[in-house]
């Protein structure tokens, strides 16, 4: 089975991540490609490692510890809902977990955190848009807990995640973007800013996401169905 497609598809992301940075006036060198790997058998994301993506994304933590022994050399994220009886399972093996998404989950990596010796890399996920079927803090939930940030020893804050609704014009992303920048801007020494997926990613980018998590643009042949 060829899988030059893959090979063709990241060349394709990266000049379009470029494109954005530079129109932005930014460095292409500032925005971090995440291949989400999400329904993508072993061999394909192998072949998207070849080409340098070594950052994989996965949304449930199952399925990057299914694939985890088969890619050494992966570098994992968590971008999914994190059930608070599956963190013992992600702590110490994702080396950032970019769904945070309550004050209960935040302690639960923590306290597993302590448990192994280890402190682990978190993003919090904030619910801009306001939609009921996201996952996400509301503004009010997380600044209550920045302010609680002190008492979780074993957790990093490395900066915020968000999600865009599905708009069909990718220009209404814009102020969710641009709002989830002012405040990343506003945490002292945060240096994540995710943000952006296959469908919009360049506006996201433009807005000054640092990591953009693109699935379909890498893995997706022609006529197939695959949606990450």
């Amino acid at each position: 089975m060829t899988m030059d497609y893959i090979k063709s598809n990241i060349e394709k992301v990266r000049a379009r991540v470029a494109a954005a940075a530079v129109r932005a006036g930014r460095s292409p060198d500032e925005v971090t490609i995440i291949a989400v790997s999400k329904f993508v058998e072993a061999e394909k994301i192998r072949r998207a490692m070849e080409q340098g993506l070594n950052i994989l994304a996965e949304n449930r933590v199952q399925e990057m510890n299914a694939k985890y022994d088969l890619l050494p050399g992966a570098r994992w994220h968590i971008i999914g809902h994190l059930q608070t009886n599956k963190v013992k399972y992600a702590v110490g093996r994702a080396e950032l977990i970019h769904s945070v998404d309550s004050l209960r989950l935040l302690e639960e990596i923590n306290r597993q955190a302590q448990k192994m010796g280890v402190v682990q890399d978190i993003l919090l996920e904030l619910n801009i848009s306001g939609e009921e079927s996201k996952y996400g803090l509301t503004n009010e939930e997380f600044r209550y807990i920045i302010n609680k940030l002190e008492d979780f020893s074993s957790v990093r804050l490395r900066g915020i995640m968000t999600m865009a609704p599905n708009y069909e014009d990718k220009e209404l992303c814009r102020p969710v973007f641009r709002e989830a920048k002012a405040i990343f801007d506003e945490l002292p020494g945060a240096d994540v800013l995710s943000m952006g997926m296959s469908g919009d990613f360049e506006i996201a980018v433009e807005e000054g996401a640092t990591h953009v998590r693109i699935g379909t643009a890498i893995f997706k042949e022609q006529n197939t169905n695959i949606n990450i």
